[in-house]
Order: structure tokens, then C-alpha cells, then sequence
């Protein structure tokens, strides 16, 4: 057990220093926006850059990984749009949102840190495949969904388009593409520029860790129990339980591999979650469900971690 603290207190102990930090008023709200716009724009599409030119391509885009962490990303997305507008009757804007908060997790930020800990180096190829399941797949599915939602059934050019929009200004898929095309061609950076994406990188997961804490800081969830309980049950519980799932119908999967799929879909939803909710009214619920699913990550990544010290197949390489 001691081990498994070990990986998960630094992890929760900067969480805590930003949330105190907001509430003894050290950093304010506007500040810690700055913060997380660096490691937004900044941090995160380095570290997908150094991922992607650190290695070969064949070896990033791994189909077995996409597949299996794709596969069973979509299945919940899926499961929680058909809970959301068959079972509870809510719209398809809110049965989107949900169902996004139910899939796409906080890879960069939570995710990574965590995995990094316990597979290396190699979490950051497990990031940057994350990224293009999530930034190319869930997100766009759940905005389009969303946005037809809020047009009754109609203007689907209109979503897509804007959906394009807000895509192609991804700093992640910024990140990805730069990364893609250095690799593919083989061409290398000058070693400046190579010294800053390294620093840049090493920045990413503190940063966003602090980040994530000062960020809880004033969310309060009032009376919508039963729907914050859904979608963190849905994204601590389900998501890993279908990536496993579907990893388990594969051939000859690496087990350092299955460890890092499941750390990552173990976390939380993206950071992003409320601001995505806030366009369709659903701030206030995606903020709650962002905070209490975050605390309560702490309880099934370390139950994950223990699961991987204890069951040979689990186990790292």
C-alpha cells in the first residue's frame, strides 16, 4: 500500500497546493486561467511533440492501442447517450454532454502524470494516442451532437463546420500535426528549439496538476446529485472497465500497454469539461461533476494501481 501512496500522494499533494493556493487568496482566479492557458497552448503540445519525435511513427500510432482505448471510449460515450435520452428522458444536447463526461478523460493533466510514474517514457506515446481519440472522436461527436441538439434536428452544416473551426485551432492537434510531420519525415529540430520543447514538456505535468486544484476551489454542487453520480460512476468505473474490456478480445496485448490504458482511463474528465458545458446551460453540473470526480479519482487510481501490483496480467513489462 505504501508503494501505491507513493505514486498517488505527489500526484494529489500539488492538486491540494493549488486548491490552497486559491483559497488563501496566494493566486487568483485570472492568474491561474494564465496557467492553465501555458500548459494548454504551451506544455501539453510540446510533450505530444517530443513524444512523437522521440520514437518512431509505427511505434506511436499503435492500432491495437487506438482500437482498444478508442473502441471502448466510444461504447461508453455511446452507452451514456442511450442512459441520458432513453431512461431519463433528457435532450440530446444534455445526454451529449454527459455522455462527454462520461468518456473522455483528463489524459494530460491527471492521466499522464500518473501513468508516467508507473510506465515511463512510454506514457507520453499513451498521451499523445489518447489525444487523437479524444480531440479527434469523442469531443467532436459530443459538440456535433450537442450543437444539433440546441438546433432541434436541424443545421447539421452549421455544427460541422464550426466544430471544423474549433479543431483545426486545437493547440493539441497543433501538437499532433508538427509531431506527425517531423516524424514522418524524419526531419529533426535545431537543438535549441529541441532544449525548449524538452523544458516546455517537463512543464506539462505540475503545472496542470496545480492547475487542476485551484480550479475546484468554489465549485459546490447543489441538488444534482443523482446526475454528478452517473457520470463519475460512468467515467471512474465504466471507462476503464470497457477499455479493458475491449482489450481483452485482442491478440498478444502488451501488458505495459493495458497498465497505461487503464491509469489514463481511470482519470477524471478533460479540464475542459465545464467550459464545453457551459455553451449548452450545463456549467454548474459540469463543474460539480468535474470536482467530485476528480476527488474521488484519488480512491480508483490508487484501487488501479493496487490492482496492477496484484494481478499478474496487469503487470508492467
Amino acid at each position: 500500500m505504501l508503494d501505491i501512496l507513493a505514486i498517488t500522494t505527489p500526484i494529489f499533494l500539488i492538486i491540494g497546493l493549488g486548491y490552497l493556493a486559491r483559497a488563501g487568496g496566494i493566486i487568483e482566479a485570472a492568474p491561474l486561467q494564465g496557467v492553465g492557458t501555458f500548459v494548454m497552448y504551451f506544455a501539453l503540445p510540446a510533450l505530444v511533440i517530443r513524444a512523437l519525435t522521440e520514437n518512431p511513427l509505427g511505434e506511436v500510432f499503435d492500432p491495437t492501442y487506438l482500437l482498444a482505448y478508442g473502441g471502448g471510449s466510444l461504447a461508453v460515450f455511446l452507452s451514456g447517450l442511450t442512459l441520458a435520452m432513453t431512461l431519463q428522458r433528457k435532450p440530446l444536447g444534455t445526454g451529449a454532454i454527459q455522455a462527454l463526461g462520461m468518456s473522455a478523460a483528463n489524459s494530460g493533466f491527471i492521466g499522464y502524470p500518473v501513468a508516467a510514474m508507473v510506465v515511463g517514457s512510454q506514457a507520453a506515446l499513451f498521451l499523445a494516442m489518447n489525444m487523437l481519440v479524444e480531440s479527434l472522436l469523442i469531443i467532436p461527436l459530443a459538440l456535433i451532437l450537442a450543437e444539433l441538439g440546441q438546433q432541434a434536428g436541424s443545421g447539421l452544416g452549421k455544427a460541422l463546420r464550426e466544430t471544423g473551426r474549433r479543431l483545426v485551432r486545437n493547440p493539441i492537434l497543433i501538437g499532433l500535426t508538427v509531431g506527425v510531420l517531423l516524424s514522418a519525415t524524419g526531419l529533426s529540430l535545431p537543438s535549441p528549439l529541441t532544449r525548449v520543447i524538452d523544458m516546455l514538456a517537463g512543464a506539462a505535468g505540475p503545472a496542470a496538476l496545480f492547475v487542476i486544484g485551484g480550479s475546484l476551489y468554489g465549485l459546490k454542487p447543489k441538488g444534482m446529485v443523482r446526475d454528478i453520480g452517473q457520470v463519475a460512476v460512468g467515467k471512474l468505473v465504466l471507462h476503464p472497465l470497457a477499455v479493458f474490456g475491449v482489450f481483452l478480445l485482442l491478440p498478444d496485448v502488451d501488458p505495459t500497454m493495458l497498465t497505461g490504458a487503464l491509469l489514463f482511463a481511470c482519470a477524471p474528465m478533460i479540464s475542459v469539461y465545464p467550459l464545453l458545458g457551459r455553451r449548452f446551460g450545463l456549467d454548474d453540473i459540469a463543474a460539480a461533476t468535474l470536482m467530485v470526480s476528480t476527488l474521488t479519482s484519488f480512491v480508483t487510481i490508487s484501487l488501479m494501481l493496487w490492482l496492477i501490483r496484484h494481478v499478474a496480467f496487469l503487470g508492467t513489462s
